[in-house]
C-alpha cells in the first residue's frame, strides 16, 4: 500500500512539473498587422546583384526564457509578398521556373530546437536547428539566431492597446538556390546560386 502511494505521489509530482514547464513556455504570434516584419534576400552574382524583401510573414514560436533549448515553432513567408525594384523581374521571380508562387504560395522555416544556446540578460544566441521548405522542397538547416525576449513590452509596440511580451528574432544565413529547384539552369554569373537571407521579425504573446 505504501509503495503504491509513493508511486502515485511521484507521478503527481512529475505531472505538476511537466505542467509548470509547459506553462512557462509562451506562444508568440508572428502575424504582424503593421507589416514591419521583414525577410531580405540578396543574390550577388559577378555580373548582377539582385536584392529584395518579403513582408507577408506569419507563424508562431513557443519560447521559454528559462529553457531556450526547447524552443519550437514555424515562420511562414507568403511568396507573393516578395518584392524587387523591377516589375518585370518580380513577374519572372514569381513564375513557374523560379518561385512558382501559384503552386507553392509559402516558404517556411520550422524550428525544432536550439543548440549551443547562451543567454545574457534578455538576449539568447544559439543555432536554430530545423527544416526549411522552399518551392515544395524541404531541407534540414542550422541557422545562427539572436533572440531577444522583451517582457511586458508589447504595450510599447502597440501604443498601449495590448499588454504582453515580445520576442524578436534576428538571423542571417545563406541557402543554395539550386538546392530548392529555383531555376537551376540560370547562369551563375548573372544569378548567384548563393541566396543570403536576413530575418528580422517580432512575435507577440498577449496577456489579459
Amino acid at each position: 500500500m505504501r509503495s503504491h502511494l509513493t508511486s502515485t505521489l511521484a507521478l503527481c509530482a512529475l505531472t505538476c512539473l511537466a505542467s509548470a514547464a509547459h506553462a512557462a513556455s509562451a506562444k508568440f504570434d508572428f502575424k504582424d498587422a503593421k507589416g514591419v516584419n521583414t525577410v531580405n534576400f540578396t543574390l550577388d552574382a559577378p555580373l548582377e546583384a539582385i536584392s529584395g524583401s518579403a513582408n507577408g510573414i506569419s507563424g508562431e514560436v513557443h519560447f521559454d526564457p528559462a529553457n531556450p533549448a526547447a524552443t519550437q515553432g514555424k515562420i511562414i513567408v507568403q511568396a507573393a509578398s516578395m518584392q524587387v525594384p523591377n516589375a518585370m523581374m518580380k513577374e519572372h521571380m514569381l513564375a513557374k521556373d523560379w518561385m512558382d508562387a501559384t503552386a507553392h504560395p509559402t516558404l517556411t522555416f520550422e524550428v525544432e530546437s536550439l543548440a549551443n544556446a547562451s543567454t545574457s540578460g534578455d538576449v539568447t544566441t544559439a543555432e536554430a536547428k530545423g527544416k526549411m521548405t522552399i518551392k515544395g522542397v524541404t531541407k534540414p538547416v542550422t541557422v545562427p539566431v539572436k533572440i531577444t525576449h522583451l517582457k511586458d513590452k508589447l504595450a510599447a509596440r502597440t501604443n498601449g492597446q495590448m499588454k504582453g511580451d515580445l520576442l524578436v528574432v534576428r538571423a542571417k544565413f545563406t541557402v543554395k538556390r539550386t538546392d530548392f529547384g529555383i531555376n537551376p539552369k540560370a547562369p551563375e554569373d548573372k544569378v548567384s546560386d548563393d541566396v543570403e537571407l536576413t530575418l528580422s521579425v517580432a512575435g507577440a504573446a498577449p496577456k489579459s
